[in-house]
């Protein structure tokens, strides 16, 4: 029997609940479309495609990832901040996999424009993440280089721990503070980049 109340925001979300239990990759209009017991054409006046489908599920776990993040973090500066930061991120990436990964994907941003332009989801992150590391002094250009180490050392440590890629018997949750501990030292100790006049072929 169809499920009455049918909604894009319901889609969403059971779109959501569907990559925690099968995985992001297996995500489908035919599967949410068997969830609520009706033909995929029924879903197609809520999303145009898979990939807007996949576009607003990225924007939603996205929000749902920085709010606990930003939650985390109020209030705290410096090396505090940092470990709040990482810890919700971790926590977020192995309590949900199949959300984690969603937020993974790269968002065509010419194609998904409107959508992207009407979620916080990545203003807020920007805001949080840059803001958290402005603590440290940093400014463009290192602000994103700094970024993109974070970035890239939360994700390659969250990534193995969940398939247990880790295999030697030291407590991954102290290799985990360890690595957070270092960050802090790189970020304290950042080589920060000098611009001087004429660099930018002016």
């Amino acid at each position: 029997m169809p499920r009455v109340g049918l909604t894009t925001d319901r889609l969403v979300e059971a779109a959501a609940e569907l990559a925690d239990e099968v995985g992001f990759d297996h995500v489908s209009i035919s599967a949410l479309a068997r969830r609520f017991g009706v033909k995929d054409a029924s879903l197609y006046s809520h999303v145009r495609s898979l990939g807007e489908l996949r576009t607003r599920l990225a924007l939603f776990v996205g929000g749902e990832m920085i709010d606990g993040i930003g939650a985390a973090v109020v209030g705290l500066a410096g090396k505090d901040a940092l470990v709040a930061f990482a810890g919700a991120y971790r926590e977020y990436a192995l309590r949900h996999p199949g959300r984690y990964a969603a937020t993974q994907i790269r968002i065509d941003q010419e194609r998904d424009r409107e959508l992207t332009a009407a979620s916080p989801a990545m203003r807020r992150t920007a805001e949080i993440t840059y803001g958290m590391l402005r603590g440290y002094g940093l400014e463009e250009p290192d602000l994103t280089d700094a970024v993109r180490l974070l970035r890239s050392t939360f994700h390659g440590y969250c990534m193995l721990e969940a398939g247990g890629g880790f295999g030697a018997p030291r407590d991954v949750r102290r290799s985990w503070d360890k690595a957070v501990d270092a960050l802090h030292e790189a970020l304290t100790h950042w080589p920060r980049e000098t611009v001087t006049v004429g660099d930018d072929g002016a």
